[in-house]
């Protein structure tokens, strides 16, 4: 085929724009669009080029000293100490080769997890109504589209039935636009032709069927795909990553022009001076944070994969394991989510064949979101429906709350709605009582309000039906809603999971505490909360938040535990709430209903039967629906987490110590305390252990309330136990000159051997906030610091000894350097045991917000 260009297809009759595009109304044949596949590619927006295995190994000079460092080495190979030089450009090519290859594994870990979940569209092929994944939709390919839908490209509308799409990404306006098929002016705007939708705009109620014109970049989203492309917003841990670098950016400056200047100053030679304050930099510089995190999130995900629990954005593990609010409805959370229909019954409470008729004429003949209470009515049993004719259709909308169809029967016409019962009740004036129609009077709706709350109490959900005889009309409408007779009550049950109040009280030990946002009557949801075990403090509905302002909202939030008869505007209004009170809000919705609250939540969650709307905001979706899943999530996100902190705090304070030690020590030392090369040998040889944190265990205290960044904490931390490995730094230092009175190539030996095994044990000590003998570390990170250790006692000894101007150490001297390594570990001790023993530590540690 070939697609016609500069088609004003908007302006020209849908039987035109088919024959241009040589598709018909029963759409393409699989063997046709198989073509077109391959003629126009896949239904794609370019995405952002995923960095090649080169360009993500060169990522890992982008940091500004690491190339300062380099260009000070190349210069002093060029001045003539070239050896030496060598060895520096091949130990900062062994870092980076260690922290490309664990990013590497990493990121190409997570790539088949996302891909399990994709959008899949309903599309004609031959006729025959199939589900196909959105990027294999070509143009001329016939879609149908409901409430919920994502639309998958550009397309020209054939048929339409209360159709209004979402159309904000692409015009920024708020409220649903209405769709009509008929031909617009040629000249119209993308936001006037009201005859097309687009890609990436969503269906907000209503149905239609629509002809693809354009996909992949060829349509309006794709032609500004990078303005729209934009980067999500941080989560509080990449903000606080970031700020601390911020904070490191700092210290390295300060660190390295001072001692740059008084190594000058003091007229020693200025590139020796120059590499040995940029290494010092280099030192303090936790340079594999980002495979750190990299790691920890993409064995998160893989983890939560297990657990059925899909990732589609790894930054959020981080926010999971914050979080401490989880709003939920209770469909499918609280209870099994498997709703029956108890009974049909007229206005006496009397089961009614005739008003089960109703609804299941109703339910069959609906053509919009497909839902729970629609299967369980046609579930239920078949009815003799006869010759019954549909006519019409009035879509369920979340403000109306109700649903019509028109149908014809013995050359009659009929209305009958079903909805919610209080908007059913709103449009009716008579009521149908055993065949006898009269006035609804303010006895008989209280009655009605009667048997409804009754009911409700007992957990069950009420729908009304009613009905009304209609004349002939070319198009029925919203306004035809009016003048209808009730007729009687639909009452479903869905009873609550049996094992649910467990996992709540599971949750709520993690120091989650779990809200019920729900968009069913007050009642009903009280009874299956109380049901459950959660307990019920506070009530607030949809009618009484409209009267509040937001200042009033923020003062009832925290104490409240359960929202009722809610719509979608609200619920994102309750998250945007708990989040200016500070905390982290996760958000677990299915329904077209839920997005806004998905999107403003911290931490969203759907599950993989959602609407594509709901499963495309999500952060993570559920392959299976409940709460208990989300329990092991919640333990994953805190384990990342940690770990990632366990680094940073780590790496960061030892390091600190070192560098300072080293730095003052150049001040009054006649040779430097290390060489350059030495100085990131250490860092190398302790990169090995330490990227092992990312798999290492947690202790059970650290998961038992949500964590949260704090870069003061982490500032404190690290200048408090630097502080600390610099008073055992120059104890070293007064044993090794005055003790032993060691020459510079001896004390530089020393030194080396003692700061690496002095960061090694480290590890092991600091990686807990109990005495490490009573945390057992995981076997990987144990056993590869052994293994570090050995190599460093053995370095001395070994080929390398003449390339690092290592020297064997004399074995008194050997054992003095042990025992203070031995000290230094008993004083760390010691200092942990009061660091977090003190109250206000223990509060910042903890981050309950």
């Amino acid at each position: 085929m070939h697609k016609p260009e500069n088609l004003q297809y908007w302006s020209m009759p849908a039987d035109n724009v088919l024959k241009a595009y040589e598709a018909q109304r029963e759409g393409l044949t699989d063997a046709d669009a198989s073509q077109r596949l391959k003629e126009y590619g896949e239904n794609a927006i370019k995405a952002q080029k995923k960095n090649g295995p080169l360009l993500l190994f060169l990522s890992q000079f982008k940091n500004p000293i690491i190339l300062i460092l380099m260009v000070a080495t190349s210069i002093s190979a060029v001045t003539g100490d070239l050896y030496d030089s060598l060895i520096i450009l091949a130990i900062i090519l062994g870092s980076a080769l260690l922290s490309f290859l664990q990013e590497y594994s990493a990121s190409n870990a997570v790539e088949d997890l996302r891909s399990r979940v994709r959008i899949k569209s309903s599309v004609l092929r031959g006729g025959k109504d199939v589900e196909v994944f959105s990027n294999l939709i070509v143009p001329g390919d016939i879609v149908t589209l409901s409430a919920g839908s994502l639309i998958p490209a550009d397309g020209l509308i054939l048929a339409c039935n209360d159709f209004f799409v979402n159309q904000s990404i692409l015009t920024g306006e708020s409220f649903p636009v209405e769709k009509r098929a008929q031909a617009v002016a040629e000249d119209a705007e993308v936001e006037l032709r009201t005859n097309c939708v687009y890609m990436g705009t969503n269906v907000r109620s209503g149905t239609a069927t629509i002809l693809i014109i354009q996909t992949g970049a060829g349509t309006e989203f794709g032609k500004i795909a990078k303005q729209l492309t934009l980067r999500p917003p941080e989560t509080e841990f990449e903000r606080g990553v970031r700020h601390f670098g911020y904070l490191l950016t700092q210290i390295m400056l300060v660190l390295t022009l001072a001692v740059f200047a008084i190594n000058v100053l003091f007229h020693k030679p200025a590139i020796d001076s120059l590499l040995f304050s940029v290494a010092l930099a280099v030192g303090i510089t936790p340079q594999l944070l980002p495979a750190i995190i990299s790691i920890t999130l993409s064995k998160g995900s893989r983890m939560m994969a297990k657990e059925g629990v899909i990732v589609r954005r790894l930054t959020s593990i981080e926010n999971f394991g914050s979080m401490d609010v989880l709003c939920t409805d209770k469909t499918g959370t609280l209870t099994e989510g498997v709703v029956r229909l108890n009974g049909a019954v007229d206005v006496t409470g009397k089961d009614s064949d005739a008003v089960f008729r109703l609804a299941y004429l109703n339910a069959t003949m609906q053509t919009g979101l497909a839902n729970a209470l629609d299967q369980a009515i046609v579930s239920h049993h078949t009815p003799d429906v006869g010759k019954v004719e549909k006519l019409g259709e009035i879509p369920y909308d979340f403000f109306r709350k109700r649903l019509s169809v028109i149908v014809m029967e013995n050359k009659q016409r009929m209305m009958i709605v079903k909805g919610a019962l209080s908007n059913v009740l709103e449009v009716c004036d008579t009521i149908d009582q055993n065949g006898d129609v009269g006035k609804l009077s303010a006895d008989t709706s209280a009655a009605i309000q009667e048997r409804f709350a009754a009911w409700s109490a007992q957990g069950i959900r009420v729908l009304g039906v009613a009905r009304k005889t209609m004349p002939k009309k070319a198009q029925y409408t919203r306004n035809d809603e009016a003048g209808m007779t009730f007729t009687g009550f639909l009452l479903f049950f869905d009873p609550p999971k049996a094992d649910v109040g467990k996992t709540i009280a599971e949750l709520a030990k993690l120091g989650v505490k779990l809200k019920i946002i729900t968009g069913d009557n007050k009642l009903v949801a009280q009874h299956i909360a109380q049901a459950v075990g959660l307990s019920v403090k506070n009530v607030l509905t949809g009618a009484e938040m409209g009267k509040m302002t937001d200042e009033a909202l923020w003062r009832k939030i925290d104490s409240t535990d359960l929202f009722a008869e809610v719509d979608p505007n609200q619920k994102e209004r309750i998250i945007l709430a708990l989040k200016k009170k500070r905390h982290v809000v996760g958000y677990m919705g299915d329904g077209i209903n839920d997005a806004p609250a998905l999107h403003a939540a911290d931490v969203s969650i759907s599950v993989n039967t959602a609407v594509d709307v709901a499963k495309e905001a999500a952060d993570f979706v559920l392959m299976d629906s409940g709460l208990n899943v989300l329990k092991r999530g919640i333990e994953l996100g805190r384990t990342t987490f940690a770990n990632t902190l366990k680094y940073i705090l780590i790496t960061t304070s030892a390091n600190f110590g070192n560098m300072f030690s080293m730095a003052g020590a150049s001040l009054f030392m006649p040779f430097l305390p290390l060489l350059p090369k030495q100085i990131l040998l250490i860092n190398f040889l302790s990169d090995f252990p330490a990227v092992t944190i990312a798999s290492d265990t947690v202790d059970a205290e650290e998961m038992k309330m949500p964590r949260r960044w704090d870069t003061a904490y982490i500032r404190k931390f690290m200048f408090t136990f630097g502080l600390i490995s610099s008073v055992f730094d120059y104890l070293t230092f007064a044993v090794l000159l005055v003790g032993f009175h060691t020459p510079q190539e001896l004390f530089q030996s020393s030194w080396f051997i003692l700061s690496t095994l002095t960061e090694l044990l480290t590890l092991l000590v600091m990686r807990t906030r109990r005495p490490f003998f009573k945390s057992r570390p995981a076997p990987l990170l144990l056993f590869s610091t052994i293994g570090v250790g050995l190599l460093t006692l053995l370095i001395p000894i070994l080929p390398l000894e003449k390339v690092f101007n290592i020297i064997p150490i004399p074995l008194p001297l050997l054992l003095a350097l042990l025992g203070i390594a031995l000290l230094y570990i008993v004083a760390t001790e010691v200092g942990k045991h009061f660091f977090f023993r003190t109250k206000k530590h223990r509060k910042r540690i903890r981050k309950a917000a």
